[in-house]
């Protein structure tokens, strides 16, 4: 089995079979596997796969054809892949994590001008109240001072 580790693969090579899919009932059911494909070789379910310990019959045969360092290498990359995937998954989750953080620190900013505005409103509205009662009055002043000025004016008239 062992042969010189100068040896390449094709992860691409796809046999020309094609895969049936089922549902286990110890799996999700929306998570289907291949029984008679290959999951080593679909990039899109492989990490998944290797992760939850799925081969299929054919994934065996395709792994008993390699040399040892074939199988050691190809398990390093799917486990690399693995691991850079969920690296990637992390730095996501971090970059979300702070624009969050970011958002609630806006929005507590917002949340204490917004009280800041309502206290300057509430003081507002009392002065213009004020202003308002003071024009009330010196509005019937004025009105009884120009009554006051018309009665005057017609008796010395009359």
């Amino acid at each position: 089995m062992a042969s010189s580790s100068s040896q390449k693969f094709d992860l691409n090579v796809v046999p020309n079979v094609q895969p049936e899919i089922r549902h286990s009932s110890s799996l999700s059911q929306k998570c289907p596997f291949m029984t008679n494909g290959s999951v080593i070789l679909d990039d899109d379910i492989a990490a998944a796969s290797v992760a939850k310990g799925i081969i299929t019959p054919l994934d065996e045969k395709l792994l008993a054809n390699r040399t040892d360092d074939e199988a050691i290498n190809e398990s390093m990359a799917r486990s690399i892949q693995c691991a850079s995937s969920i690296s990637n998954m992390a730095r996501r989750l971090q970059v979300r994590g702070n624009e969050v953080q970011e958002l609630r620190t806006q929005v507590l900013i917002l949340q204490r001008r917004n009280r800041g505005l309502q206290q300057e409103n509430k003081e507002l509205k009392k002065l213009v109240d004020s202003y308002a009662n003071d024009m009330g009055k010196k509005y019937s002043e004025l009105e009884m001072n120009t009554n006051r000025l018309r009665g005057a004016t017609r008796e010395s008239l009359a």
